[in-house]
């Protein structure tokens, strides 16, 4: 395990990565279930984990500056009505762009009651949380209630749409009116060899029938990390959740970045309540972010507060939901992928001498090894359960290496004496 050490954190997630497509793809010959790496799977689990990513950047960029940002839910939610009412005046795109500034003005909201006041983050973000299901019930009572397909808990259907994108000779996209060749689509199909069909799959998944706001909130992910990392305003931002007492003597404007912060965690979290009512259904309906939010505030410290860590939390809570809607027949098959994965996480546990840890990972995998051999059919509770379950295995094994911002969520007024 020391040789991971050695590597980059890129070269680590590459290594990593390819690692468990190699699991994958084991899993797929041994049971034959071939819908687990397909294109139409990773391009599902992109679909379903772009809101759980958006809302987990939005955590990033709150917790970064210092802020627990507890209401994105709430956010989620605004986002989604005014994403609903957008896309049925206007179209998809303008209902994105109404939920974006719904969304930096709740973030405001939420600043303006930790920075100016010193409310607790927690409390503040519990009633953004009951005032934006509150305020979208009664909002939609006044513009959706007697409208043609609209009522007290849902808009009408939104106009226009948001576009797909499909890469023209890798995934057969179209050049003109000419439908180029599929060569990834060629090589998936070879599902007798192991790790290239699979590899095939993952790419043609990311780069065919994708929604062009996947790809968005895909390229805000690099974007968050060279504007954190990489510039002088990241470095500013990132000493406000660090030590706002040190950037306050050497002159950073700590409150000020605080609402900067918060209006782009807002403008995320709305973002991603558009993504429901703009692209997943056309339609805002009541309850839509089902606790999303907090599925994000998740990935967040799944992540370690980085982006990249985000990103790999919002697929590994996408993909079990993602392949239960392509083919539940498939769906045992994470048992024995989960089996795997506990085995090699229990071994690098031995290697660095945790034993009990260990024995109980192996223990996990000895339970999840003979479900899938003694059951035909996996409980949907299991599946929906499965991202959370292995989420928490992992935040247990990693715990060590886990290290949030050490001023997020503390009390602090700039000028006064700490």
């Amino acid at each position: 395990m020391k040789f991971l050490q050695t590597l980059s954190v890129a070269r680590r997630t590459i290594f990593l990565s390819l690692g468990f497509m190699l699991v994958l793809s084991v899993v797929r010959l041994i049971t034959n279930a071939n819908d687990i790496t397909s294109s139409g799977t990773i391009s599902s689990t992109m679909r379903v984990a772009t809101p759980i990513l958006l809302a987990g950047l939005a955590g990033l960029w709150a917790e970064r500056v210092g802020i627990v940002n507890i209401g994105i839910e709430g956010m989620m939610i605004i986002g989604t009505w005014f994403g609903g009412y957008g896309a049925w005046k206007w179209g998809s795109w303008a209902g994105i762009a109404l939920a974006i500034i719904a969304g930096s003005l709740v973030g405001l909201l939420h600043a303006l009651a930790t920075v100016r006041f010193n409310v607790n983050h927690v409390v503040s973000g519990i009633a953004i949380n009951i005032l934006a299901a509150g305020a979208t019930e009664y909002l939609s009572i006044i513009f959706f209630k007697g409208q043609k397909g609209g009522g007290e808990s849902q808009s009408p259907t939104g106009k226009g749409g948001y576009g797909e994108f499909d890469m023209p000779f890798l995934t057969g996209g179209r050049v003109g009116s000419w439908r180029s060749p599929d060569i990834l689509g060629w090589i998936e199909r070879k599902h007798d060899l192991p790790l290239l069909p699979d590899l095939a799959g993952f790419a043609r998944g990311l780069l065919s029938d994708v929604y062009v706001p996947t790809l968005l909130a895909i390229a805000l992910v690099p974007l968050t990390g060279y504007i954190l990392w990489r510039t002088r305003f990241g470095l500013r931002l990132r000493s406000s959740g660090e030590s706002p007492q040190a950037g306050e003597s050497l002159g950073v404007p700590i409150n000020r970045l605080r609402y900067q912060a918060m209006a782009v965690s807002g403008g995320l979290a709305g973002f991603a309540g558009a993504y429901l009512s703009c692209v997943f259904t056309s339609t805002y309906r009541q309850g839509q972010t089902g606790g999303q939010g907090y599925i994000g505030l998740a990935t967040t410290i799944f992540g370690n507060w980085n982006p990249f860590g985000v990103l790999r939390g919002a697929i590994l809570f996408g993909f079990p939901t993602a392949l239960k809607f392509r083919d539940e027949k498939n769906v045992p098959a994470l048992l024995l992928v989960v089996a795997i994965v506990l085995v090699v996480v229990a071994i690098i546990s031995f290697t660095r001498q945790k034993q009990i840890l260990a024995m109980g990972l192996l223990f996990g995998s000895a339970l999840s090894a003979t479900t899938y051999l003694l059951v035909d059919e996996v409980p949907q509770e299991f599946v929906a359960a499965t991202p959370y379950i292995v989420t928490i295995l992992v935040l247990v094994g990693a715990q060590q290496q886990l290290r949030p911002p050490a001023h997020a969520g503390a009390a602090y007024r700039a000028g006064e004496n700490h």
